[in-house]
């Protein structure tokens, strides 16, 4: 049994890797604003802390020694710099949410070594300084060049699910459901996916398995953006109406202009094996177009 920190653990795939974390037995403690109720009752310990008051959070959960701490709301370099001086001496091995973001769209398979956080310049700011990308850029910086504890960056790609807040795949199912159009520049642009089930599958075992430094996580396969439409027009039996002018108020989540996707064989060669997008991808767009039809 490990002692494991979950900073943000009650929605999303931070709540599956919380599920599957409770399910081996772990002491488990989620740290989170207290916005969401607690699913899990007695069978996790809570702390409700702001994660950007540093004085708070360390407080609430930087005078224990935890084996684990997995993070999923980091998005800057202050945030990360904030971990560092908590968790110094007190964790002993730190893991990260990162993203597919931090790679640039450009046609080409991501590689971990494509960006690398050992030598990008460091620069401080809070997440609204930087955009996104940026931000996650500058927190494995600081954390791969700063940290004293051994660290693994999780890069993910768009995380796909039926509890998915964000609501992004539930647009282009929506929107070709009420034939709506959709702004997207290229729709031969591939992508990948991982699912909220497979995302916590793998968090879990990146902290079984003690793997640092930056990690690709995504399922097999790759769905440009007109064979999920295609996808999701079977399942709606209706055509989707897309645009190749965007303009704000049709732009798709997923517009990109090339190619974004990444390839795993760093954590498939350490024993991981990843489940398919055709396994889990038309069975979501199956029940959100149920749930789209049912409301």
């Amino acid at each position: 049994m490990k002692k494991i920190l979950v900073l943000g653990g009650t929605r999303f795939f931070g709540k599956r890797l919380v599920e599957l974390l409770v399910e081996d037995g772990h002491d488990v403690t989620i740290a989170t604003r207290g916005n969401l109720a607690n699913p899990f009752g007695d069978k996790v310990k809570q702390v409700t802390v702001d994660r950007l008051n540093a004085k708070a959070l360390k407080s609430a959960v930087g005078n224990e020694q935890w084996d684990i701490v997995y993070d999923n709301i980091c998005y800057s370099p202050d945030d990360a710099a904030v971990a560092c001086a908590i968790f110094d001496k007190n964790v002993g091995h730190y893991i990260f949410t990162s993203t597919l973001s931090v790679y640039s769209a450009d046609g080409v398979a991501k590689k971990e070594e494509d960006f690398d956080p050992y030598t990008h310049p460091i620069q401080m700011g809070d997440q609204h300084a930087f955009s996104y990308s940026e931000g996650k850029r500058l927190s494995e910086a600081v954390f791969f060049q700063k940290a004293t504890f051994p660290v693994t960056a999780v890069r993910f790609p768009i995380v796909i699910g039926e509890d998915d807040y964000t609501e992004r795949l539930l647009f282009h199912v929506e929107h070709v459901e009420n034939e709506e159009e959709i702004g997207m520049v290229n729709t031969e642009a591939r992508m990948s996916f991982i699912s909220s089930d497979e995302a916590g599958s793998f968090l879990k075992w990146v902290g079984q398995e003690q793997i640092t430094g930056p990690l690709n996580a995504t399922l097999k396969g790759t769905y440009s953006l007109a064979e999920m439409l295609e996808i999701i027009e079977e399942e709606v039996g209706k055509k989707a109406i897309v645009s190749a002018e965007v303009e704000q108020e049709n732009v798709s989540p997923y517009n990109i202009p090339d190619s974004w996707y990444m390839e795993t064989s760093k954590a498939e060669s350490a024993g991981y094996t990843f489940a398919t997008l055709d396994s889990s991808f038309p069975q979501l767009v199956h029940k959100l177009a149920r749930n789209t039809s049912q409301n």
